[in-house]
């Protein structure tokens, strides 16, 4: 695989994903766009174009909690990703953000995801790669920990609560840059986009620079095999 391009921060990441959106849209068609694991908030800005947004989560009350703070859905659907029984041919744009690595059976997942889109369509998504040093660190230890970093060390104070992470994660293979490259093979994706993403020296103070250094000493003690200069990636995959 060749090198992978990094980006700046996610005010970049939204520019590019808006691009490739817009791209798709037709003067006088609506596009028909999943929310596949409903966050907050729709984080993009597509005012400028037509689309319908459906958004999807295995829980009522997280898309209750979304509909009352911005009623922005156009459609709800609640369920599990793996078992829904939606159209095939359905969606001109899926995004799924940091949802893949809570589900125990991903795959099965992405092979939904390429049914329901349209031939052209989009599929954007956002994971954490499992051969990150992050990656690798969330794999080996126990979700209390998880649950402690991000309340006490990231300082989200609502950690836990309904709409807020951290979640118990998986990591399935296909979580991965390997796994995602052998799904579009398979699947007859093209890659449009690929970038890394999330430092680790993006925290600041003494904990950062011995965040950083740990990072660095665990993917030399892996020969490599573990990267430390990004943890996140970022695709976005068009149907052939």
């Amino acid at each position: 695989m060749r090198k992978i391009k990094l980006l700046k921060g996610w005010a970049e990441e939204c520019r590019l994903l808006e691009k490739h959106i817009r791209q798709k849209a037709s003067d006088g068609m609506a596009l028909h766009i999943l929310e596949a694991g409903c966050g907050q908030y729709w984080p993009l800005d597509l005012k400028d174009i037509q689309f319908t947004l459906t958004g999807n989560d295995i829980g009522k009350d997280v898309l209750d909690l979304r509909k009352a703070k911005h009623n922005d859905l156009n459609e709800m659907i609640v369920g599990d990703l793996r078992f829904l029984d939606i159209e095939n041919n359905r969606y001109d744009v899926i995004y799924n953000s940091y949802v893949l690595e809570h589900i125990d059976g991903a795959e099965l997942v992405l092979e939904n995801f390429s049914n329901w889109l349209k031939p052209g369509g989009l599929l954007i998504l956002r994971i954490p790669d499992r051969n990150s040093v992050r990656g690798f660190v969330a794999r080996v230890t126990p979700f209390w920990f998880h649950m402690f970093y991000v309340k006490y060390i990231v300082g989200l104070r609502d950690a836990g609560k309904t709409g807020f992470g951290p979640f118990p994660t998986f990591y399935d293979p296909i979580v991965s840059r390997i796994g995602i490259h052998q799904f579009c093979g398979n699947k007859r994706f093209i890659i449009k986009e690929e970038y890394g993403h999330g430092s680790y020296r993006d925290t600041r103070g003494i904990a950062g620079l011995v965040i950083g250094l740990l990072a660095r000493t665990i993917s030399l003690l892996s020969l490599g095999k573990l990267t430390w200069k990004y943890a996140d990636l970022t695709y976005v995959l068009e149907k052939q």
